[in-house]
């Protein structure tokens, strides 16, 4: 009875039986035509979801990235061709402040970050000055600019203390890290809270808020010490997959859940046209939650063949094992509700990778499934 109750709750959370949902999405994207918006990270696994996403609906976009990787999504689906991208590091203010100057949009959506635990222990020096030193020139760039509407700043699910409890952390929780990339993402929300008290919050016609987000999977991750795209290099290789921490959980959920909550958050803050807005969680329902072992394991069932090897982990460094997010804040203010589950999430993960190791064309592939997440296909 208890596992009914639970599967209820899940399926009641998920946007699929919530058309104001879906109605919210579009009508969030349409905020965006016409309008000239900048990224920072555009070159980025989010970053270049987000970009394409409000390109196609009409909105001017602008990027400021460190040079896109080889075989990236954003040099895949050619995207320098479709925004106005220039090289650069959100760490030199001059120049970020000169692109933004030049650029001149009313919203900018600021994703630019170090993203990986592993490397933050590697160079926790380059973590703290990119996730808390850029993050701060992103915010006095902002301030310095009466022309910029609003800001979306995003950081992660990894800002809260994590105390390994078994509850989704609210907004309100306590912040903190153990590892280098953890406490940078918490000292950049106090950054910004200062930011927000001191300035933001008596600025006219101008709203700022922070996002956090769990761990995103989705087509076009090519990462290091990430678990979709370690899957799919194995498998591409017809090699096992190795992983530490079978039983780590996350709040797994697809790139473009988090995506829809920040263009949703976006599109109010320039509806409103003021006022600081605070913090919003962006995860999947607490009782959706899976392991390490469960991804890989579905994975490789969506693929259609391949191997697991579960590695000792005794050597690794210290990485949470639990962390969950409680989103009713978004679900309630904001109207926002992830809209595909699990085996969803996986599914069209695993069938991006798979039409982009077919040779299908990048762009169209990306563009097919920002169409099926907007029309909330669930099968």
């Amino acid at each position: 009875m208890h596992g009914h109750r639970t599967r209820l709750a899940v399926a009641e959370f998920f946007a699929l039986d919530e058309p104001g949902s879906m109605e919210n999405l579009v009508s969030a994207l349409e905020q965006f035509r016409g309008r000239r918006v900048l990224i920072t990270g555009d070159t980025g696994f989010k970053g270049s979801w987000l970009s394409l996403w409000l390109q196609l609906h009409g909105a001017e976009v602008f990027g400021y990235a460190l040079p896109a990787e080889e075989n990236s999504h954003f040099e895949k689906l050619r995207l320098e061709s479709l925004i106005q991208h220039e090289n650069g590091d959100i760490r030199d203010f001059d120049h970020l402040s000169k692109f933004v100057s030049d650029a001149q949009p009313e919203i900018i959506f600021h994703l630019a970050a170090q993203a990986l635990v592993m490397q933050s222990y590697q160079d926790p020096r380059e973590t703290f000055e990119t996730n808390v030193g850029g993050s701060t020139n992103v915010l006095e760039v902002t301030r310095r600019d009466p022309n910029i509407k609003a800001l979306v700043y995003i950081t992660s699910d990894k800002c809260y203390l994590n105390k390994e409890v078994t509850r989704g952390y609210i907004e309100s929780d306590e912040l903190g890290g153990h590892d280098p990339y953890s406490a940078s993402k918490a000292a950049a929300e106090l950054v910004f809270a200062s930011y927000a008290k001191s300035f933001f919050s008596t600025r006219a016609k101008f709203g700022a808020a922070s996002a956090r987000a769990g761990n995103v999977i989705g087509g076009g991750d090519w990462s290091n010490n990430r678990i979709i795209p370690d899957c799919v290099r194995a498998l591409m290789a017809d090699r096992p997959i190795e992983i530490r921490k079978p039983l780590a959980t996350r709040p797994w959920q697809h790139v473009l859940e988090p995506l829809s909550g920040y263009v949703t958050l976006g599109a109010k803050l320039l509806q409103e046209s003021g006022g600081n807005m605070g913090s919003w969680n962006f995860g999947p329902p607490e009782t959706a939650v899976h392991t390490v072992q469960e991804v890989t394991e579905t994975a490789i069932r969506e693929w259609g063949s391949g191997a697991l090897n579960i590695l000792s982990d005794h050597e690794t460094p210290h990485e949470a094992l639990l962390l969950q997010l409680n989103c009713d804040k978004a679900r309630e203010q904001l109207g926002w509700a992830p809209r595909w589950d699990f085996q969803k999430t996986i599914h069209e993960t695993i069938k991006w990778y798979k039409d982009f190791n077919d040779g299908v064309d990048t762009l169209a592939s990306s563009t097919e499934q920002l169409a099926t997440y907007e029309l909330g296909h669930h099968d």
